[in-house]
């Protein structure tokens, strides 16, 4: 994948062996689903250029993370934007010209047009009719039989399966290490003050499209500088407040990290989408709440190695509330792209 659009879901999407030396074209979509009278529905799109219905997905904008591209297309081949869920399997296959188009799917769900991360995200254009000219909700089995490639079938399949399973729907919280930071060895300032370098602030606003794409609507970071900095750029532009805490420092994590792990169980038990910005050495015990709470396979996938994340990395929790409490059913790591 270009190092451009970095962001590697845990569970791996399909992907078949790519084709030697075959041009490789990397696209992004979404299965929009509802549930209506009990029955789980999809949207799908019909291309009148192609003949063909499908989900909506297209190419991924220069620079682009793939979650920001899948939230995109969806708002510009749909009309209506949305939050995205659970990853999907993926699909890879040659298309006519001989390249190699590679997909990247996940679950998502119509957001209100006035929602933070809504208001974060960057206009769309209005629906092109003749590119789209048809978009409807249908019931999966109708929606099956009528999708035009079978192999399309295989996201509505796993999409099925989550909802079976109660896995379908979810919220997002969302783990930050803050940007990259002045080197402790050249800072002469305090800890506290620590600034992001300009790498740092450069990643803190490539982050802002990818917190929109998940929906994130709260925003909670260490009080330290270089974490509110992180952070900063996406609270402003989805005009929320930043919850700034000293519980998410590393100085009050080294005395008192059970007071962090209390506070990630409850952005676990919400319902509102969240971001937390904290530090390398709080990583620990943030990943340990989420593997407490995570399915086994997920939990085997988190990162347990330091720096456990990148300066700037993220791990998208996908969390669905169980009759035992908040689960933590998938998981990501995106890397904002810079430009």
């Amino acid at each position: 994948m270009p190092a451009s659009a970095k962001a590697s879901p845990l569970h791996e999407p399909i992907r078949p062996a790519p084709v030697e030396h075959a041009p490789v074209v990397e696209t992004a979509g979404a299965l929009v689903w509802r549930v209506r009278q009990d029955a789980l529905q999809v949207r799908l799109i019909h291309r009148p250029r192609y003949d063909d219905w499908s989900w909506p997905k297209g190419k991924l904008d220069t620079g682009e993370a793939f979650p920001t591209a899948a939230a995109r297309e969806v708002a510009e081949e749909t009309g209506a934007p949305v939050s995205l869920g659970v990853p999907l399997p993926g699909l890879q296959y040659l298309t006519s010209d001989g390249s190699v188009k590679r997909v990247h799917y996940w679950a998502a769900r119509r957001a209100p047009r006035r929602s933070a991360p809504v208001t974060a995200r960057a206009p769309v254009s209005d629906v092109d009719p003749q590119e789209i000219d048809d978009v409807v909700w249908l019931d999966v089995a109708e929606a099956s039989a009528r999708l035009t490639r079978a192999v399309d079938r295989g996201p509505l399949e796993a999409l099925v399966e989550e909802h079976e399973n109660g896995r379908l729907d979810t919220h997002a919280v969302v783990i930050a290490r803050h940007g990259r930071a002045e080197a402790r060895s050249r800072w002469v300032g305090g800890e506290q003050d620590r600034p992001l370098t300009p790498i740092g602030h450069a990643q803190a606003v490539a982050a802002v499209p990818v917190l929109a794409a998940y929906g994130v609507e709260a925003v909670a970071t260490s009080m330290w500088e270089r974490c509110s900095a992180t952070i900063s750029p996406y609270a402003q532009a989805a005009d929320v407040d930043t919850a700034r805490y000293e519980t998410f420092t590393e100085a009050h994590h080294e005395r008192k990290p059970g007071r962090v792990a209390a506070a990630v169980r409850a952005m676990l038990e919400s319902r509102r989408s969240s971001v937390l910005c904290t530090h390398r050495p709080v990583l620990p015990t943030v990943l340990d709440v989420l593997g407490q709470h995570a399915r086994r396979s997920v939990a085997d996938m988190l990162p347990t190695v330091d720096p456990f994340l990148e300066p700037g990395e993220m791990i998208v929790a996908h969390v669905a509330q169980m009759k035992s409490g908040p689960r933590v059913v998938a998981a990501e790591i995106a890397a904002p792209p810079l430009y």
